[in-house]
């Protein structure tokens, strides 16, 4: 089968697509991966046929970082839609050209919106793939939904999954109804999104995280499949470098403490407070590069500045990992089996700061 992705956000969003896509190579799929401008060079480093969707999402991302640190969160949802309306007519016809010939179209928050689309207009089948759960269940709340998890609230469980499906719909519509009348020359989906018609279909849903973690509900139909985590080795040919190679030999293993693209709004602050518990516990630390503003040449002898290095690499070498909750951080802590500590910001990483 010709089989394309679609996998739309930052590189913690996009990674486990390129994995998931890597397993369907191996098994003897044809795969391409469309994605934005700035995944080029991370999909076509693991051998995947890359198109662009166009857009940079690391630029988004930024902007959707300046309002968390703003304390503006109910604004994010806001910025989704003036972006996805911005790309929406050139995101269409780029996907609508990387789908041509293919036998199944996959994706997650983007196979929702563009790739229901180019499935329909193309005729062929849509598989949805998540990384959070996003089908209404009674057993825990919406990911997406900040509500506690208790026996109180648990009449909440399954309303929290409505709004969190009206709150991406609504602000992805108006760019789905664009593309669709000016380049798919498709009807506008229903004003509630294409919710009830999927459930009515039957549509397949994967969910990329472990049962362990996070069990397959009860009141789930059984075409809804947990299949564990979609873990991305590091690419062939890579190797650690030499001096996070003599780093962790020169002593005892270190505490992780990194957020991803996470931003503080006092990340001076948050750094000091960082390298003040690493020296009060007489611990060593890695430190991701770039958080609170910090440069290696301010930090003390036992605490080390790291770029982008594999967490499945990483992560075992550890005493701990601190980090924000992300779903690809929480997956890579877990499978290390090493103490996980877990400090949220927003989205879905509160949930599974719970979960752990």
């Amino acid at each position: 089968m010709q089989i394309a992705i679609i996998a739309g956000g930052s590189r913690g969003d996009v990674q486990p697509y390129i994995a998931l896509g890597k397993g369907l190579q191996e098994a003897g799929h044809i795969v391409r991966l469309l994605s934005s401008d700035d995944s080029h060079d991370l999909v076509t480093d693991y051998g995947l046929e890359f198109f662009s969707t166009g857009g940079n999402a690391q630029a988004v991302a930024q902007e959707m970082q300046d309002l968390v640190a703003q304390g503006k969160t109910l604004e994010i949802f806001a910025q989704m839609r003036r972006a996805s309306e911005k790309q929406a007519t050139q995101s269409a016809e780029k996907g609508l050209a990387a789908c041509q010939g293919s036998d199944l179209i996959l994706g997650g928050m983007s196979g929702l919106s563009s790739g229901r689309a180019l499935a329909e207009k193309l005729g062929i089948p849509l598989l949805l793939a998540y990384l959070v759960p996003f089908t209404a269940t009674s057993a825990f709340p919406s990911p997406l939904m900040p509500l506690p998890q208790t026996p109180l609230t648990k009449w909440l469980n399954k309303p929290s999954y409505r709004m969190a499906q009206q709150v991406i719909w609504q602000s992805l519509r108006t760019a789905d109804n664009k593309a669709c009348a000016e380049v798919l020359h498709l009807p506008p989906a229903s004003f509630w999104g294409p919710f009830s018609a999927l459930k009515r279909q039957k549509q397949p849903v994967l969910y990329g995280y472990s049962a362990q973690v996070l069990p397959h509900p009860k009141d789930w139909d059984d075409w809804q499949h947990v299949t564990g985590y979609w873990f991305l080795e590091p690419p062939q040919g890579w190797e650690p470098p030499a001096d996070l190679l003599r780093f962790l030999e020169s002593g005892p293993p270190p505490v992780y403490i990194g957020f991803g693209s996470m931003i503080n709004s006092k990340p001076e602050e948050a750094a000091e407070m960082a390298l003040q518990a690493l020296a009060r516990t007489s611990q060593r630390g890695v430190l991701y590069e770039g958080w609170g503003g910090l440069k290696k040449e301010q930090l003390p002898e036992h605490v080390f500045m790291t770029s982008s290095v594999p967490h499945t690499w990483l992560f075992p070498r550890m005493a701990a990992v601190v980090h924000h909750g992300g779903v690809g951080t929480t997956a890579a802590g877990l499978a290390a089996g090493v103490p996980s500590v877990i400090t949220p910001f927003f989205g879905d990483q509160p949930f599974w700061g719970q979960r752990v």
